[in-house]
């Protein structure tokens, strides 16, 4: 059996940092993990090949090849979803789709005949039997959320790594929070569940024996949704780093709550974590309570920030504007509090109502729902008719984004947050990548693109006053470029 997986293409969003590859001299920031992990749980003798979309296009002998076509989407990934589509249509070739596009959504896709809806770990056996006998089902939907004890280690041999900025594994599934605007419950559960440490270990180690060393984003919903299946990994990960002495770094995604743990935090900086996106949503009391973010109410948001930030942690935060409860000061309540934390990559978007969550249910019933969301996070559309008014709420974001990363506000910002990372003592260390990206932003930043004199004194300064931590901020500086690329075309 020949399978051909296709990673569709991602357009030009916040995350998917496309003007900064060309500092690194990458093709991609992430690798399609979905796809790699569903090509593991398919025969070893079945012959498999990997197109990544945004890594190089597929032509038309690549389909020709292939007995199926195997797409893995979310749901930003619409458009280029129906290209490979067409295209498969027009060659005679079968296509079989999943991920959470599908999940929460196959039926907007009668041109796809066949779909796994949910997670596939039970679901396989029976579909590549069904493969094997050509009695392929339109539909398989997974029957629970399944343990992920038994997800075998992706297939990274399929990659050409040297393509990606980051790698991706994924040690849980799930988050035990519940907010309203969440398709994570939908899709994942409320128990995490998490792969055991041998397993995840067993990741690393493949990693690191195919040579890569560099940043891997480890992309549960809530890494720490399990505090303790969380802190046994964290022991054995710095065990493994004591053993091996990997180069690679880590990142991923939290909750608010990691901030209340001392130790859990001084375990991830021993394990090589870095960075940690955390869903702070808003400054405001009323739109927590809204959205029933209950993890993030009745505390400190700035002073939990700045706590994660004094552990070691470079934050990266999301942030939401269009609640009902929002005032109409949010834009300066979110601009204040962003420039006052140091959230240097600032994530802001209008809510969106994504299918199948609570407030996409809700919203529905009180006929307030207009279109289906683009999975765009900083779209400066809303997809529903809103409290406050909604030409304001959409011109008001679009500000917000061009006022957060104009370059004196977003080098500002940077400043706050080294003043409160703990690295301050560390030693000035500079590969020769760094030093290649540091030489092109010194002519992008510094002398063609405007704020310029803002990136010289940010430079300035940095070297003067934190040297250690010189490597940090240029490659946060190269990525304001891509935040500004973004907000500028809102």
């Amino acid at each position: 059996m020949k399978i051909l997986l296709v990673s569709p293409k991602t357009p030009t969003t916040f995350w998917s940092f496309k003007h900064v590859l060309r500092f690194v001299a990458k093709k991609a920031a992430f690798p399609p993990l979905g796809l790699i992990t569903v090509a593991a749980m398919l025969p070893r003798e079945w012959r498999l090949k990997l197109v990544d979309l945004n890594v190089e296009p597929i032509d038309d002998r690549q389909l020709r090849w292939a007995d199926w076509v195997f797409v893995s989407a979310m749901i930003v990934h619409q458009e280029s979803v129906r290209e490979i589509a067409r295209r498969c249509a027009a060659l005679g070739k079968r296509v079989l789709a999943g991920g959470p596009l599908f999940t929460t959504g196959h039926e907007a896709f009668p041109e796809i005949p066949h779909f796994v809806l949910g997670e596939a770990e039970e679901i396989m056996p029976r579909l590549v039997a069904d493969l094997q006998a050509g009695t392929v089902q339109p539909i398989y939907r997974a029957p629970r959320f399944p343990s992920i004890e038994q997800t075998p280690v992706p297939r990274y041999d399929l990659l050409r790594m040297r393509n990606y900025v980051t790698m991706a594994a994924q040690f849980s599934r799930g988050c035990p929070f519940d907010c309203e605007f969440c398709d994570i419950v939908v899709m994942n559960g409320r128990v995490p569940r998490t792969k055991s440490p041998e397993q995840f270990i067993a990741e690393l180690e493949t990693l690191r024996r195919l040579g890569w060393k560099d940043m891997v984003f480890v992309v549960d919903d809530n890494f720490i949704g399990n505090k303790a299946r969380t802190k046994a990994l964290l022991q054995e990960m710095i065990a493994w780093r004591e053993r091996t002495r990997p180069a690679m770094g880590f990142l991923t995604e939290a909750s608010i709550n990691l901030a209340d743990d001392a130790e859990l935090r001084a375990l991830m900086v021993a394990a090589g974590f870095r960075k940690v996106f955390v869903g702070i949503e808003t400054p405001s009391a009323a739109s927590l309570a809204e959205c029933h973010k209950l993890q993030n109410k009745g505390r400190d948001l700035v002073a939990a920030v700045q706590t994660l930030q004094r552990s070691g942690l470079e934050v990266m935060g999301g942030f939401i504007v269009g609640f009902d409860s929002d005032t109409g000061d949010i834009f300066k309540q979110q601009f204040e509090f962003i420039q006052r934390s140091g959230v240097a990559t600032a994530m802001v978007g209008l809510l969106t109502a994504l299918p199948q969550t609570r407030l996409y249910r809700r919203l529905k019933a009180e006929g307030r729902l207009l279109t289906e969301s683009t999975g765009n996070n900083t779209a400066a559309a809303l997809n529903f008719r809103p409290r406050l008014d909604r030409a304001w709420l959409e011109n008001g974001y679009r500000e917000l984004m061009l006022r957060l990363y104009e370059p004196r506000n977003y080098y500002r910002r940077i400043r706050v947050y080294l003043k409160n990372h703990q690295g301050a003592g560390e030693r000035l260390r500079l590969s020769w990548r760094d030093c290649a990206a540091f030489v092109k932003s010194f002519w992008l930043l510094g002398v063609w693109h405007r704020g310029r004199w803002s990136y010289w004194r940010f430079v300035g300064g940095t070297m003067l006053c934190r040297p250690g931590q010189f490597r940090i901020a240029i490659e946060l500086a190269i990525m304001g470029h891509h935040f500004r690329r973004v907000a500028a075309s809102l």
